[in-house]
């Protein structure tokens, strides 16, 4: 009797099950942390493994990309239709730093195997992620018959992603031409739970400022000068008690100027997931919810755009009292941006709001950091679909739809390639990204696999060109 191209899949999964976990465990041997120098070898020996492993699966180019930093991972593997779409997946091969004495059960990384689970920093944010492609597509053409896939399908796997991604945009400007796609698939996100299997379809952008308040040249005595000379530390508690009004809603002018809402499905979607609040309070370590009215928590975290106080200070923080009025105050300010705002135009709004509020007598200085745009597909874009199908073909489940609701250097390669940003990711919560133990769940893994098994050939089918 035949086999049916799922149960090649599945075989030919199961055949490279073991050579491939071995793989992924030698490559989690490596300790890619970005954010200390003394790995600084470490980081470029793992984007060496990756391309010589790349190469080894059947990726005709495989390339380390140098930068001012870390160095990146291309690979391609053209299709032999030229018309067929071009696919660029994204992830990150640098790892959070890690030590036993964290409170890791093992060695962060000797990665080990228990309830079939893989520990070890990096299983799932984000070598693991990375990985299950190589054999994905290995189990496509071979379930196909095709020698090579039916997209054209390129890799680039950064090595700065845990640190801030300094370089990631400029390296994305400066290799365009060879990064050009018609959709990105972002491997670096996660599913809601093991139970419910997921597609992320868009990630908040963000905007960071810190806020200077200065008036006297240095403190003074608030007896012989209080009350008949501005206070900056005034100034910055009224400002921050101006940034939203009753209903929560951010009170700076302008500050929704172009945001795309919630569509009546997306809001319909987001109320199917088994959310539990109280669950997810326990979670954060707070004991109420809060936020802009009309909206329930998870449309607010995910799809409203947020502006919160991250830091504020000014004057005498000692033990007992000092009686000054301070000659300076600051507070750091947040913004969490949706589709449909810039960041450059919540710049100039927040600046002209700050303005305003500062009595006179006291300077304002407003710095801002670097931006992060916000991304989303839409339902009904024909590439989210096909990853949705394959998703569903791989669990044998119905997929639902999420968003992220923080930030990441997804969104710099649909600002400079243009291309629609898609999210495929097998993580779940208890993964512990950045934390101790860190794991994927073996067989959460396996369906990463299969799922890009069977995604290029729907790509291909189905999808030709953004519309």
């Amino acid at each position: 009797m035949s086999q049916t191209p799922d149960s090649v899949v599945r075989t030919y999964i199961a055949q490279h099950r073991a050579a491939f976990l071995d793989d992924l465990a030698e490559w989690l041997r490596i300790p890619s942390v970005s954010a200390q120098p003394d790995h600084a070898p470490d980081v470029r020996r793992s984007a060496d493994w990756l391309a010589a492993k790349l190469k080894e699966a059947g990726f005709p180019t495989a390339e380390v990309w140098q930068t001012p930093g870390a160095p990146a991972v291309f690979a391609e593997w053209p299709c032999d239709d030229p018309q067929a779409p071009t696919v660029l997946v994204y992830g990150h091969h640098d790892v959070q730093p890690a030590a036993r004495e964290d409170g890791w059960d093992s060695e962060p990384f000797e990665p080990v195997v228990r309830d079939n689970r893989l520990y070890g920093r990096g299983a799932a944010d984000d070598k693991g992620q990375v990985f299950f492609h190589t054999l994905g597509v290995r189990a496509h053409l071979a379930a196909t018959g095709r020698t090579t896939p039916a997209v054209h399908l390129k890799l680039l796997i950064e090595g700065e992603e845990e640190s801030g991604s300094p370089h990631f945009r400029a390296l994305v400007e400066q290799h365009a031409e060879r990064l050009a796609a018609d959709a990105v698939i972002v491997s670096d996100t996660g599913m809601w739970s093991e139970d419910t299997p997921t597609v992320c379809t868009g990630m908040r952008g963000l905007a960071e400022c810190e806020i200077r308040l200065h008036g006297p040249d240095q403190d003074i005595h608030s007896g012989s000068f209080g009350g008949a000379v501005p206070n900056p530390a005034t100034a910055a508690a009224r400002l921050v008690a101006a940034l939203h009004d009753e209903h929560a809603r951010v009170a700076i002018p302008g500050f929704y100027d172009g945001v795309i809402e919630l569509t009546d499905r997306e809001r319909e979607l987001f109320a199917e997931l088994p959310f539990d609040e109280r669950q997810w309070l326990r979670a954060a370590k707070s004991y109420a919810t809060q936020g802009e009215a009309g909206y329930t928590t998870l449309e607010r975290v995910w799809a409203r755009p947020t502006a919160e106080v991250n830091g504020i200070g000014g004057g005498y923080q000692g033990p007992g009292s000092k009686t000054v009025v301070p000659s300076s105050a600051m507070v750091k300010l947040s913004f969490r941006l949706v589709a449909g705002q810039d960041p450059g135009q919540v710049e100039k709004a927040v600046r002209a709001w700050a303005e305003q509020q500062v009595p006179a007598g006291i300077r304002c200085e407003i710095t801002f950091s670097g931006a992060t745009r916000p991304c989303l597909t839409p339902l009904d874009h024909p590439a989210l679909k096909s990853v949705a199908r394959a998703m569903g073909r791989a669990f044998e489940k119905p997929v639902r739809f999420t968003r992220e609701g923080g930030s990441g250097p997804a969104a710099d390669l649909q600002d400079v390639l243009g291309a629609p940003v898609l999210f495929l990711g097998i993580s779940v919560p208890s993964d512990g990204w950045h934390a101790p133990n860190e794991k994927v769940e073996l067989d959460l893994l396996l369906k990463g696999v299969e799922t890009t098994a069977y995604l290029w050939g729907d790509l291909a089918e189905h999808w030709r060109h953004a519309p």
